[in-house]
């Protein structure tokens, strides 16, 4: 379904307007205590790719995390970045993997705390070959097909893109306030947005001419290269964004300091066995963990603020 983010993101901002009042009186307020000790692990993923894929490679993290903590644990894969966010604020998901503005909104609206940050191998052009330093971050891309003739930015007026949510860092918020700074409006300039759910089908958007152009994090187009081997020479990027801190281990604001310490342990430990890592590797591409802080994510509140000018 096409629509226009002009007014689709001024309704997702009323919208967290009027969840940030209704929450004064409940969402922090009730998240404050911090005595929460979990009888059973409640873990949920953000879809980047196929969610069921995803759900299935992600499971097996449920025996592996209830050996090392010893309760009960159950995965599962949410439909959307903001799905996730409110299950975390209501309770009834004590664990998420969320990529930083979902993290960001999770602070703000429920005082979720982030635990740890993934660490990928980086990725260099042309073709997404990745490289052999360990980065905890990672980088957005506007891709096109080579033989569109959109050659940059300004081409884009007047063309169709695919995008993610809102919400996301690499699907929306840092290429559409990239494009800004260089004097695009995807609101303004007769520009047709396209949401599609997971980074794939972005790619795969563009290659079977779907749309013009898509955003997606660095190295989506692996992800349909077995099904589309000459993705690489058919679809380009024209713009790769600045670093974007990379997607983090978020705990509901009430856990325990005990229980976040533990937790924030097993997701390490794990990533360093042979099945965890697997496991891990498959799903969002994560070679392991390190410790994290809010102020990790300064960056990513500062493209937000950027992000309200597009309806300026």
């Amino acid at each position: 379904m096409i629509s226009n983010h002009h007014v689709k993101y001024g309704i997702v901002a009323a919208s967290l307007l009027l969840l940030s009042v209704g929450l004064v009186g409940c969402g922090k307020t009730a998240q404050k205590s911090t005595n929460y000790t979990p009888k059973k692990l409640t873990v949920e993923f953000v879809p980047s790719s196929n969610a069921g894929t995803i759900e299935a490679k992600a499971k097996p993290l449920e025996g592996l995390l209830k050996k090392e903590l010893g309760i009960p644990v159950k995965v599962a894969v949410s439909t959307d970045y903001n799905t996730i966010v409110e299950a975390m604020g209501s309770k009834k998901v004590d664990v998420g993997y969320l990529p930083p503005d979902a993290y960001v909104l999770a602070h703000k609206q429920y005082n979720a705390k982030v635990l740890l940050q993934a660490q990928r191998y980086g990725v260099k052009e042309p073709n997404d070959q990745a490289t052999k330093q360990l980065v905890d971050y990672y980088r957005s891309q506007i891709l096109v097909r080579k033989d569109s003739g959109i050659k940059n930015l300004k081409d884009l007026k007047n063309k169709t893109i695919a995008t993610q949510d809102t919400t996301s860092t690499a699907g929306w918020i840092y290429p559409a306030v990239e494009m800004l700074n260089h004097g695009v409006n995807i609101n303004k300039d007769k520009i047709k947005t396209v949401q599609v759910k997971g980074h794939d089908q972005g790619v795969l958007s563009v290659y079977n001419k779907n749309t013009d152009a898509a955003f997606v994090f660095q190295g989506a187009r692996k992800l349909v290269q077995k099904d589309e081997p000459d993705v690489m020479q058919k679809v380009v990027p024209i713009y790769t964004t600045d670093k974007i801190p990379n997607d983090t281990i978020t705990v509901r604001g009430d856990m325990s300091a005990k229980w976040q310490k533990k937790i924030s342990q097993a997701f390490k430990d794990i990533a360093k066995t042979k099945k965890g890592h697997q496991i891990i590797s498959s799903v969002y591409s994560h070679e392991g963990y390190v410790d994290s802080k809010d102020s990790n994510f300064d960056i990513i509140r500062k493209y937000d603020k950027e992000a309200a000018k597009l309806d300026n």
